[in-house]
Formats: C-alpha cells, sequence, structure tokens
C-alpha cells in the first residue's frame, strides 16, 4: 500500500506491549488484495482492513464462499476467483488486475498435504503456497504502489529444511511436513529477493513477510497424518491463539514502518502467541544466493519474470 510512514529502513517497533487491530492507521482510499481471505487469518485481516477504511479484495478459489466471507465483513469489499494452484488462473486475475494497488497479502496456503500435484504438475504444497505468489506478485507488481505482504511459518525452521533443487517436487521420499517446511521457507527466500530487486531497481515499494504462530484455522484440519491432525486439533483448542490474533504479524507487516524484507511474528514464548514484532529467521532463511537461485529457478517453472517496471 502507499505508505503513510517514512523511508524504509529507518524505523523500529513501536516501544509498547501490545498491539491490536485499533492501531491501525486509516485506510480510506487504499485497495488490498488477500490471497485466501474468505477464512482462517486472511478473513481476519480482511475483515480488520476493511474495518479501518479499505477497500478490500478477497481473492479465493470458490467465489461462492468468498461471497459468504464478504457478507459478514464491514466494509468495502469485493470477491475475484484465484486459484494459485493453477497458473492459468493467476494470470487471468493478474490480467484483470488495471487499477493501482496498495497492498498485496500473499496469505493462502495449504499445509501437509498427501502428496498431490498442482494443475501445472508441481507437487502441491510449493506449487501452491511459493510458486503460485511468486507468479501473482510478478505480474501485478507493475500496479503495486505499496507493500507485499507473504504469510510464511516457523515451519522453516524444521528439521535444518533447505530448498532441495535437485528435487522440488520430493519424488524421492516425499513427506507432508517437509514438502510444507520447504515451501514456507521459500517464502522467506522470495521475500528476500524480491527486496533486492525492488530496492535495485528503485522502487518505493517494500516486501516484508509474517507468520501467525500457533493460529486455531481450518488449515491443520486437512494434514495427511491422522495422528499430527489429532494433535494439531488438541494444540487448536487448548494452547492456540485465535485467528484474529494469529492475523495481527499480517496486518502489522502490512501497515507499520518496517525495513523492506522484515519478518513479523508473535513476540511470546517461541513465537507461538502474543502481540507482533519482527522475529528471527534460521540461516537458509537468509542466503541471498539460494534466494537468487530460487527466483532463477521460479521463472522457469512458471514462466514469470520480475518487471521491468515494479511499483513505480
Amino acid at each position: 500500500m502507499a505508505d503513510t510512514t517514512s523511508a524504509a529502513g529507518g524505523a523500529r517497533p513501536p516501544r509498547k506491549h501490545t498491539w491490536n487491530t485499533t492501531d491501525l492507521p486509516g485506510l480510506s482510499g487504499r485497495t488490498a488484495v488477500i490471497t485466501g481471505a474468505n477464512s482462517g487469518i486472511g478473513f481476519a485481516a480482511a475483515d480488520a482492513l476493511a474495518r479501518a477504511g479499505a477497500h478490500v479484495v478477497l481473492a479465493v478459489r470458490d467465489p461462492e464462499r468468498g461471497r459468504a466471507a464478504a457478507s459478514r465483513i464491514s466494509g468495502s469489499t469485493e470477491v475475484r476467483r484465484l486459484d494459485l494452484a493453477d497458473l492459468a488462473s493467476v494470470r487471468d486475475f493478474a490480467a484483470s488486475w488495471t487499477a493501482p494497488l496498495d497492498l498485496l497479502i500473499n496469505n493462502a496456503g495449504v499445509m501437509m498435504l498427501p502428496k498431490q500435484r498442482t494443475k501445472d504438475g508441481f507437487e502441491t504444497q510449493f506449487g501452491t503456497n511459493h510458486l503460485g505468489h511468486f507468479a501473482l506478485t510478478n505480474l501485478l507488481l507493475p500496479r503495486v504502489t505499496g507493500r507485499v505482504v507473504t504469510v510464511s511459518s516457523s515451519a522453516h525452521r524444521w528439521g535444518r529444511v533447505r530448498i532441495d533443487f535437485d528435487d522440488l517436487n520430493q519424488d524421492a521420499g516425499y513427506t507432508p511436513q517437509r514438502a510444507y517446511a520447504q515451501s514456507k521457507l521459500a517464502n522467506l527466500l522470495f521475500t528476500l529477493e524480491l527486496q533486492r530487486r525492488l530496492t535495485e531497481s528503485g522502487s518505493p515499494v517494500r516486501a516484508v513477510a509474517a507468520h501467525p504462530g500457533w493460529a486455531a484455522t481450518n488449515l491443520q484440519n486437512h494434514t495427511a497424518n491422522p495422528v499430527v491432525r489429532a494433535v494439531m486439533q488438541f494444540g487448536n483448542r487448548f494452547l492456540a491463539q485465535d485467528d484474529r490474533a494469529g492475523a495481527l504479524p499480517t496486518l502489522y507487516a502490512a501497515t507499520q514502518d518496517l525495513p523492506g524484507a522484515s519478518y513479523v511474528g508473535p513476540s511470546g514464548p517461541a513465537e507461538m502467541r502474543g502481540a507482533p514484532t519482527l522475529v528471527g529467521r534460521t540461516p537458509a532463511a537468509s542466503d541471498p544466493e539460494t534466494a537468487r537461485r530460487l527466483w532463477t529457478v521460479s521463472e522457469e517453472l512458471t514462466g514469470v519474470r520480475f518487471p521491468l517496471t515494479a511499483g513505480v
């Protein structure tokens, strides 16, 4: 979105113990696109931004569910179809967008699914969580005027995960957990390289990332392993924060004066819950060479490249 704050890199998070939706700035006249906004933290973020005055576009795979969600939001909304697991759908969505776009929130995702393929033949978690958003962002970037927020996860820390460039689809020894962790690591590397390219091109747009901690949403209900699913359902009930609290890092990343490539998460123990703040990431998620390599591979796989004019 068009920033109401000072230049990137010049500020630290506010010195306060809590931050909530009441701290959002007025967003009248701003437009935000949120992928996967019909439920969970995407819906909570959409509702908060609309209440703050933004026009919010719910970019969803199922427009009927999107319209049902939009009817529960107090503010200006619009529903458009977008299937991140189908690059043709991504291209159609981007081609239909002709207006300036203040804020793009890459929120949608799938989590720990059985082995599946996207319409274009990619492993579903990598294809949806990373490649779909990679293509969408680059196709929309000439229209973006303010900020790109990509939702990652603390799962990028699981088991010293790395990007397996020799087997991105994990055809040799697929596990739902490792595939999910790789896709969330890719989200952080994407943000890192996107910000480098934006800075190099002289664009004022900032790329930042966020993670919700442990938020109780329906995302965990689709995991492949019934034991893992049972554990997550227990955690959702007794350990997790609700989806509105889980959306706070996304909203903070979207509206506060933060340096490009920042990563926002909860401030509580193990970053599971609490007020949003800047958080760290693994060395693997901070490696600029891996980020550049992933970007090059992602361009080859999607046929989408960084635009010559990006948010200028």
